[in-house]
């Protein structure tokens, strides 16, 4: 996929659209395909269209942004926009990229197309800014929502201090607790920050910014002796510059 991510609008309400469009137009990664005001149109343009983004209301007349969603397939990636915070969890288990409650702050939108651009591949490899340098009063903002038994827990990447594969679970490592989730060690490297965050072996991803000691072999996080994996270890000596 090239730089540019193709996005579309779904939501009855023409303000909501108008400030979407808004928004997209000052972020050079993103192309406005559409705009539509219902889901039938959306089924349309998306048969025409390769679209990579869908901004999504869920409250639309006809067909819900849920259902919606849960008939396309394969289904493009989708950030839901709208003014009722209960179908989150909804959201999250369709595997949304983030859940945004209207009225939408720019400053919100953008970290929904920095989790799009890691998680699309794209050129920019920041979490925090597509448009600017990354800086440590937003990146304690910065946070992702992972499912814990029934419900959807919200974590602070500043928090993480590594996380560890348990087949289809990971468990994700903080100063004061231990948090498994069900979620692959693949797809949540997908999303975290290249700045912040190294993959060091098939089953670890750990805190940069937390690294105690290391040598070729480990890693060394709060007392925690987390090994490299071979074949990390090319990637981690260009990030690290060890020996």
């Amino acid at each position: 996929m090239n730089s540019t991510i193709k996005c579309l609008i779904v939501d009855d309400e023409p303000l909501a659209r108008e400030i979407i469009e808004n928004y997209i137009s000052r972020i050079n990664h993103l192309e406005l395909i559409a705009s539509c005001a219902n889901a039938l149109e959306a089924f349309n343009i998306i048969a025409d269209n390769n679209i990579d983004l869908i901004f999504l209301d869920i409250q639309m007349p006809e067909l819900t942004g849920i259902d919606f969603l849960k008939d396309l397939t394969p289904a493009p990636k989708v950030i839901f926009t709208t003014a009722y915070s209960d179908y989150a969890v909804d959201a999250f288990n369709l595997e949304a990229i983030d859940y945004l409650l209207k009225p939408i702050e720019f400053s919100r939108f953008l970290k929904s197309i920095n989790k799009t651009l890691h998680l699309l591949k794209t050129t920019s490899n920041k979490i925090i800014s597509p448009i600017s340098n990354s800086n440590d009063t937003d990146y304690r903002d910065v946070f992702i929502y992972l499912k814990v038994e029934k419900k959807m827990q919200k974590i602070f990447l500043k928090d993480i201090l590594y996380i560890e594969s348990l087949k289809n679970y990971i468990k994700v490592k903080t100063a004061d607790r231990e948090i498994i989730a069900y979620k692959s060690i693949s797809s949540i490297e997908n999303i975290l920050p290249s700045a912040r965050f190294l993959r060091v072996h098939r089953s670890f991803i750990i805190g940069i910014d937390y690294i105690d000691v290391f040598s070729t072999t480990e890693i060394e996080i709060k007392g925690i002796k987390i090994p490299i994996g071979r074949n990390y270890k090319t990637s981690v000596k260009e990030i690290l510059g060890y020996f």
